[in-house]
């Protein structure tokens, strides 16, 4: 019997491949799509996720990032990492990367979908196969977490995010968020001559409207061609009655999300990897819900707090300019978030 079936090739999916195999216990994937996965990411890892790469044995090229940066017209707030370098990085060579060192460790990749998933006091089966624990990393909408009923109805506005790269050579080492009445931009130097910029917004309109709205951002691409396709996520929030339903864990955004306003995806989903094959290997799959709630409580106070400020179109305009004004408010924060 298998030890370990994930659903899900992306990082959260792969990272518990990759726990799991370190741990002597056998894993497999099952995953639709070949590799490396793309989807809409700000592609940023904090100085913890970067931690948790090398930790797994995977290290992949990119761009250091030293701090964020808020701008806002004339105002500025900047913050550097106290704990380390951050990341950034393709979604797709961070794919690559972990499916490379999943494969250097044993870890089986299956073509397809997961489906139905019947569970019993020994194992589950899915897919066609049987293992003692199932972990769900299928992302933000996860097919899994929906049938065996953990969805809860959504909450508060509806935010989505669309991200295209430039070919440009990166004007800072510094995540940079440009904020707007109608939401933020994320720019992450990700290469020696590529930047992402993710728009983050509960307006819905294509892509190539939003950069316009970013004067600073829009001179500083300077007219730059878009590399490759637009790819779109949402909306942000999810919410989910709880990780663990007998034999099957939630990782990663499946296991809920409130925003990527504060860039921390690609980290929690490192760490409820960890957090999840610990409990497994434990044989203590109920300590993950408490697990996992711990180690995304900061996340999920800050996050939540900024978004439900920053959709106020009064009070979010005020969010920039008070960080100016507090730089040690503001390097709390983001410390607080590494």
């Amino acid at each position: 019997m298998i030890d370990v079936l994930v659903a899900g090739g992306g990082p959260a999916g792969l990272a518990t491949a990759i726990r799991a195999a370190l741990a002597g216990m056998e894993a497999v994937v099952v995953e639709p799509r070949p590799n490396p996965v793309d989807k809409a990411c700000g592609e940023g890892v904090m100085p913890g996720g970067v931690r948790s790469l090398r930790a797994l044995g995977v290290e992949p090229a990119g761009h250091p990032l030293h701090g964020i940066r808020y701008v806002e017209g004339p105002h500025r707030a900047q913050a550097a990492f106290r704990d380390g370098t951050g990341l950034g990085v393709r979604r797709t060579v961070l794919s690559a990367a972990l499916a490379a060192r999943a494969a250097e460790l044993g870890v089986r990749v299956v073509p397809g979908r997961v489906g139905e998933v019947r569970q019993d006091p020994d194992g589950v089966r899915a897919a066609g196969l049987r293992a003692r624990w199932l972990v769900a990393a299928d992302g933000l909408h996860s097919p899994v977490r929906r049938a065996l009923g953990l969805d809860l109805p959504g909450r508060g506005p509806r935010r989505y995010g669309l991200r295209r790269h430039y070919r440009v050579p990166p004007w800072s080492d510094f995540v940079e968020v440009h904020w707007s009445r109608e939401g933020e931009a994320y720019v992450t130097p990700v290469a020696e001559n590529l930047v992402g910029v993710a728009v983050l917004t509960t307006a819905r309109r294509p892509y190539d409207a939003w950069p316009g709205r970013f004067p600073e951002l829009a001179a500083r691409l300077g007219g730059a061609a878009g590399a490759g396709d637009v790819r779109g996520a949402g909306p942000m929030r999810q919410r989910v009655r709880g990780r663990v339903a007998g034999r099957v864990l939630l990782v990663g955004d499946a296991a809920g999300y409130v925003d990527a306003l504060t860039g921390e995806g690609v980290a929690l989903a490192l760490a409820s990897a960890e957090a999840a094959v610990r409990c497994l290997r434990a044989g203590r799959p109920e300590a993950y819900e408490r697990a996992w709630r711990r180690l995304s409580l900061r996340h999920r106070l800050l996050t939540g707090a900024l978004v439900r400020v920053g959709c106020r179109r009064a009070a979010g305009r005020l969010i920039v300019p008070a960080a100016s004004r507090l730089p040690g408010v503001f390097a709390s924060a983001v410390h607080a978030l590494q």
